[in-house]
């Protein structure tokens, strides 16, 4: 009888290369079959974009890339420890707290606890007891426990055994990483022992609830952070230092840009006059643009019925974010996305293949429904508006368009002086439609990034449900990274929507759409423009571009002249009762791209005097000449003023 060869499985590498190993192969043993130095580095392992324990056995043909601490992974696996470590300093001190999770976050990390009466002076002697386990260097063990074991370590802690009966059900045995004499139901991975984190820091704290369902019980969250060294944690302290000078919320009020009221709602945005200038401004360069490539403005209702969300798949994928409600006997919903409607304008027509591309436009008003404790600021609301774009393009258009769109994106973050960094987000786990069109649409998207020059990275599994697409993202001045323009593939809403236009043929044919926005939502967008800029906004966004500040009560009509010369501007004179350097004190408070001063000397001679925000001053200036140069400087959109450079 011949023995049976063992099953073989294709491993396929980040530079393509694929390697024959044996099912059952862990992530740390085709490490060490690549090469022993690899071996003896490997963290853990992204397998088919997840990441995972480097003692995972690999069943199937799968894509793999090994994580070591050179990696961009290696953070998450770092600080998913910090997360452990913090727990087990917290039972330490507070052996009746109960743990419900602790994730890595891009910042670091966060653990839900229950049962313990924390306040933030109590940080400082959990932090000591942490840098105590850091200290004494534990090593992690990955055990596997039977379930009924797992479930009475768990008999007086709700939160684990829910983790047990939804995440983990089927499991059995179930995964525990152990440090010391203390153990965490967990499916990690980790860094081999305790000792690896450089630095640590617990931040605040806040509450949250438990699986961020307002209905459930409330938890104290309590955020930290990590980092392989010291050095790296003295940046991140002194980058969050200058991030909370420039806190949007703090600038918003000084500027009076906009407000959030208890009363109205939450996440729910007013914006203040001055506000309202800055995305004025926005919204009419957005226009430009699209109006220079050949978009249609549109306008959709603010909701629904849900037989259109049914239609669109979003009821079906999306509803747990959507705000629903009954009216009679039909349920309606608020809309959390704006294509739909496009999609039903375009199937009001009759259309050839001469007509395409159709491009429509609007500057949607959109509802999600966050968790509140997750709403923040203009970061995170349930109403937001996109500089929505849906394109209805033949197949053969694709690339043209998608070719346009980047370079249309390419200019607004020029314009803005944000260097962008580009990624092709590729299936997700929960969508729609066969194998062989996202095949097509990624293939595509492939194709238009390598053509326009971009270097671009993979997002694995994070297109949208109904298509691929192509992320951008950029630093601010203070180097972080925020999401911004999307480009978006999709081949499943004219299916849904029965979309078709007539070929050259004269048959039917089903035309592809394009999703796109060229800022991704303003809300977000003008939040990150208030920090990059600390509130002092370009000459063209900016909500007073020009304050004249009479010397004395006497020179107050000279003001008003001036300013009535600057009238195609937004120019204020200010005429309060204060002293000269009061006025300009306040100008350079409020941010002001100039502020021109005005006293005997200029109304005599019909001259002004020229100071901008970085205190720099000119006297003896034409008004006419600061004129003409502030129409070039708004022309062009300079990101500074430079009058006076």
């Amino acid at each position: 009888m011949s023995q049976q060869e063992p099953e073989q499985v294709v491993v396929t590498l980040p530079d393509g290369s694929e390697m024959d190993v044996e099912a059952g192969t862990t992530v740390e043993e085709v490490a060490y079959e690549i090469g022993p130095g690899l071996g003896d580095d490997t963290v853990a392992g992204v397998v088919d974009g997840d990441l995972v324990d480097k003692a995972t056995p690999i069943t199937g043909d799968v894509t793999l890339e090994i994580v070591t601490p050179s990696s961009d992974e290696y953070l998450d696996c770092l600080r998913h420890t910090a997360a452990h470590v913090f727990a087990q300093a917290l039972q330490r001190l507070y052996p009746e707290a109960q743990l419900a999770i602790g994730p890595p976050t891009d910042e670091g990390f966060y653990y839900d606890v229950h049962g313990a009466d924390l306040e933030e002076e109590d940080l400082d002697e959990i932090e000591a007891e942490m840098d105590a386990i850091i200290e004494a260097d534990y090593d992690l063990r990955r055990e596997l426990r039977d379930r009924e074991a797992a479930m009475e370590t768990y008999a007086d802690n709700r939160f684990k055994q829910e983790i047990l009966n939804q995440e983990a059900a089927g499991e059995d045995p179930v995964s525990f990483y152990v440090q010391d004499d203390w153990a965490d139901l967990c499916q990690g991975p980790h860094v081999d022992s305790t000792g690896e984190i450089g630095a640590v820091a617990l931040l605040e704290i806040s509450a949250a609830y438990w699986r961020g369902e307002e209905d459930n019980e409330q938890l104290t969250r309590v955020y930290g952070t990590a980092f392989a060294s010291e050095s790296d944690l003295e940046e991140y302290v002194e980058q969050r230092r200058k991030a909370k000078e420039r806190d949007h919320r703090t600038i918003g009020r000084e500027l009076d840009l906009f407000s959030i009221d208890a009363t109205a709602g939450p996440g729910l945005p007013l914006y203040h006059p001055n506000g309202r200038t800055v995305l004025s401004e926005l919204e009419s360069y957005v226009d430009d643009l699209n109006g220079a490539n050949g978009y249609d403005y549109v306008e959709t209702p603010h909701l629904f019925k849900t037989d259109l969300w049914r239609k669109s798949g979003h009821y079906e994928n999306y509803r747990d974010d959507m705000f629903l409600f009954e009216l009679g006997d039909d349920e309606f919903g608020l809309k959390p996305m704006n294509c739909p409607g496009h999609a039903t304008i375009f199937d009001d027509g009759s259309w050839s293949y001469r007509d395409l591309p159709v491009r429509y436009a609007e500057h949607g008003k959109v509802y999600r429904k966050e968790q509140r404790g997750e709403l923040s600021g203009l970061s995170r609301t349930w109403a937001f508006t996109i500089d929505d774009g849906h394109l209805f393009v033949t197949p053969g258009g694709i690339e043209r368009e998608v070719l346009t769109i980047l370079d249309m994106i390419e200019e607004v973050l020029s314009t803005f002086g944000l260097e962008p960094s580009v990624d092709l987000a590729t299936r997700p786990e929960k969508s729609m439609g066969a194998d062989e069109i996202w095949e097509q649409a990624e293939s595509q998207l492939r194709s238009v990034l390598e053509e326009s020059g971009f270097d671009y990275g993979i997002e694995a599994g994070d297109g949208a449900f109904y298509g691929p697409k192509i992320d951008f993202s950029f630093a601010d001045a203070l180097g972080r990274s925020w999401d911004g323009p999307t480009v978006q593939l999709d081949f499943m809403m004219p299916e849904r929507f029965d979309l078709t236009y007539t070929g050259e043929d004269n048959e039917e044919h089903r035309p592809v759409m394009i999703h796109r926005a060229l800022y991704g939502s303003y809300e977000r967008f003008f939040m990150v423009l208030i920090e990059h800029f600390d509130g002092k906004f370009p000459l063209w966004l900016a909500p007073e571009q020009v304050r004249v500040l009479p010397i004395a009560d006497r020179h107050e009509e000279y003001a008003h002249e001036v300013a009535s010369e600057l009238d195609a501007f937004r120019a204020e004179v200010e005429d309060r009762d204060w002293t000269i350097g009061r006025k300009i004190a306040e100008g350079h408070e409020d941010r002001v791209p100039y502020m021109i001063v005005v006293g005997d000397d200029e109304a005599d001679a019909g001259t002004i005097s020229v100071r901008d925000r970085k205190e720099r001053e000119e006297n003896d200036v034409s008004l006419a000449a600061f004129r003409e140069h502030l129409e070039s400087e708004r022309a062009e959109k300079r990101t500074e003023p430079d009058f006076l450079a």
